[in-house]
């Protein structure tokens, strides 16, 4: 079976020659195990960096002729780059990780294996402890994990996008035409059967992370916003709350009017203030369930642009 392992890489040329050679290392041992045929290649995406990243996948695409190179017209993002390898590749078997070696590479040899054995998905997940993340990274991204599955998004604890996906399963998530990119949750939308391998995630080799406390916050308001209507609904149930209490608070300003413990006009004023607020509320939740379903989708933007491609 054929299988392309795809790494999106943006401004990465600091750790590009160690993963050159390990994951030339680790394709050339799957070959020679004959677990995969002598196709098999590796996939580097180019995600609009501004360093000599592109050079470097140029240059060893003309080395190696088992390695490709993909480059986006400028940075479209890291879920879009996955993608962009995904749609390209022509594999029975495609395997997506970070070029930054921080998924074991190892692991790519009992995916294959589960694979084999039936598995059309076999999900690379972390281990609980995490110890290459800070304090605040392990205890924020426990807390992202925590609040998807609460607003009723499945996703795969701890996994961050190193998986195997089959033939079947490509073609599947192709027919995804989302805008709203968020393949940790569209993946296991597809159904089909799907097993985990545990690893020790290490941490970078080289190079700073990609992902700053920005981008993970846009990241996971990204996954929220695509995949669950709950913060919608919230408003919606705020609206319904703030009704009732302003019938509640009006009957005790009515009382307090009818006593006379009142300044004249203010009751009237603040019945007719909060009645309206609840309803404003309510109605914003009620058509923002209908905007926020069609809101992404109508703009129909293509999720990358490819400038060039080689060995593909």
């Amino acid at each position: 079976m054929k299988l392309v392992i795809v790494m999106p890489c943006y401004n990465e040329e600091q750790m590009l020659p160690t993963t050159f050679a390990v994951m030339g290392k680790i394709l050339d041992g799957l070959i020679a195990e004959k677990l995969v045929c002598e196709q098999s290649r590796l996939c580097f995406v180019n995600d609009g960096s501004r360093d000599a990243t592109w050079d470097m996948i140029r240059a060893e695409t003309e080395r190696n002729p088992r390695v490709s190179g993909i480059s986006l017209s400028r940075n479209f993002g890291h879920q879009s780059a996955l993608l962009a390898g995904l749609k390209s590749a022509d594999a029975d078997m495609v395997v997506t990780m970070d070029a930054d070696l921080q998924d074991d590479p190892e692991c790519i040899r009992e995916m294959v294996t589960r694979h084999k054995q039936g598995d059309e998905i076999v999900f690379g997940v972390r281990n609980d402890k995490r110890a290459s993340d800070t304090f605040f990274k392990k205890h924020t991204a426990l807390f992202f994990y925590k609040l998807m599955k609460a607003l009723g998004v499945n996703l795969v604890h701890n996994h961050v996008d190193f998986r195997l996906m089959g033939r079947r399963a490509i073609a599947a998530l192709k027919l995804y035409d989302e805008r709203n990119l968020f393949l940790r949750a569209v993946i296991p939308l597809l159904g089909f059967k799907s097993s985990n391998v545990y690893y020790e995630r290490a941490g970078r080799g080289a190079g700073e992370t990609k992902y700053p406390f920005r981008k993970m916050l846009s990241f996971a308001m990204n996954g929220i916003s695509g995949f669950s209507v709950v913060p919608l609904r919230l408003i919606t149930l705020l609206g319904f709350v703030t009704c009732l209490l302003s019938v509640v608070l009006s009957v005790l300003f009515l009382y307090r009017w009818f006593t006379g413990d009142v300044v004249h006009g203010w009751t009237s004023s603040m019945c007719v203030m909060l009645f309206f607020f609840g309803v404003t509320i309510m109605s914003l939740g009620i058509v923002g369930e209908y905007i926020g379903r069609i809101f992404i989708e109508v703009k129909s933007r293509p999720l990358f642009l490819i400038d060039e491609q080689i060995n593909l």
